[in-house]
Formats: C-alpha cells, structure tokens, sequence
C-alpha cells in the first residue's frame, strides 16, 4: 500500500496480512484522484470513509491535507492498525468500530466527500441502501460528493442522485451529488459524538 501524493508522498505501509480487506489498487485510487482533484481544495475538507478497511483511502485524503477524517469499520483488527498508523503520521483521523448501516442511520453530522468502499459480493439492495441513507439522512455538504467503488457486476447509475461513473480495471467507482448530472470529467438523535460510539458496545454488533 502506497501513498501516491501530498505530505508524504511514495510512503509504503505494510497492512497486517490477516485482516479482512481488498485495498483499493493503485491504479484506480491514483484515477480516483485525479477526478476529485478537478472537484475540490483537499485542505480541511470533511471525510467520511465507510467499510474503511486498512484506512488506504483515508491516508491519502489526509496526506493531500484533509481533516478532520472519520474511518468506520465493522472490524476491530483494522479499526486498531489505522489508529496506529494515523499516530505514527499525525494524521486527523478518527477510527471507530461500527457496522456501517447502523451508524448511517444514527450519524446526523455532514461531510464534503463521503467514501465507500463495500466488500464486492454485498448484495446490490445493499449498495443502493447507503445511497439512500446518505441523501434521506442529508449527510453530504451542499456541494459533497458520495462516492462508492464496487465492481463492475453491480449497477448503480440508474439511482437518484448519481453523477457519473468511472471504471479502471475491474473496479468502479460511481459518483453522487446532491444536483446529480451527467458532466465531463477529466481523468487526471444528536450530531455525532465519538463517545456515542464505545467500542465495546457495538462489538455484539458486528460478530
């Protein structure tokens, strides 16, 4: 896993083996970027990383300077090692351990980008369900952006809200705006609150 530009560019970061993770390629995370750097000032923007897994997406974000950044994972192996790594750099990126859909539907807070990345065999009424709560629970700034990588099996474009979709390989991501149209894309209860979310709570959650 390496980190492909700002603060600290060409980092390599050894992920422990055993945990339950795809990371996002190179290839498609540098594609990735290359479109949000059309779209946004990385500086201070507010991230929100779902099925986080070893936090890879969520470093570059924080290494091109945004903060603060809120990793959500079901898994308390991966949940640790982005705690430690985000030490280690000084990153702003909080790690909590939640099952994902739950915490969409208890968060209220807003962010600028919202990222995704669920494991590939969810089912697709599962994928369209984040889009859904995302936009009924009004969790993206005005001019956010939810973004989510599946593979090219499942099909999201036909949802409300979506923008465009960009294919690298056999990943996918598919971009939703609160104005979703198409457009041209060069590829170059209470707010939430971190003590809400005790570890040890969620953890019959998410066996």
């Amino acid at each position: 896993m390496r980190i492909i530009s700002g603060k600290y560019k060409g980092k390599r970061l050894q992920a422990p083996k055993n945990l339950p993770v795809r990371p996002t390629t190179d290839m498609a995370k540098e594609a990735l970027f290359n479109i949000l750097n059309n779209h946004f000032n990385f500086q201070e923007l507010k991230i929100l990383d779902l099925f986080t897994g070893t936090g890879n997406i969520s470093y570059e974000f924080a290494s091109r300077g945004a903060a603060p950044i809120l990793c959500v994972d079901a898994d308390f192996g991966c949940v640790n090692y982005i705690k430690k790594i985000s030490s280690e750099l000084d990153f702003d990126i909080t790690a909590i351990k939640s099952d994902v859909f739950k915490f969409l539907e208890k968060n209220n807070s807003t962010y600028d980008i919202i990222f995704a990345d669920p494991p590939y065999h969810l089912d697709q009424k599962d994928f369209e369900k984040i889009v859904h709560l995302v936009f009924e629970r009004q969790l993206l700034d005005e001019v956010g952006m939810l973004i989510i990588e599946h593979s090219k099996d499942t099909k999201l474009e036909h949802l409300d809200h979506c923008a465009f979709a960009r294919s690298y390989g056999g990943t996918t991501f598919t971009f939703f705006e609160l104005e979703g149209a198409d457009e041209d894309v060069e590829d170059d209860e209470d707010d939430y609150d971190e003590d809400d979310w005790n570890d040890d709570e969620l953890e019959d959650d998410n066996e």
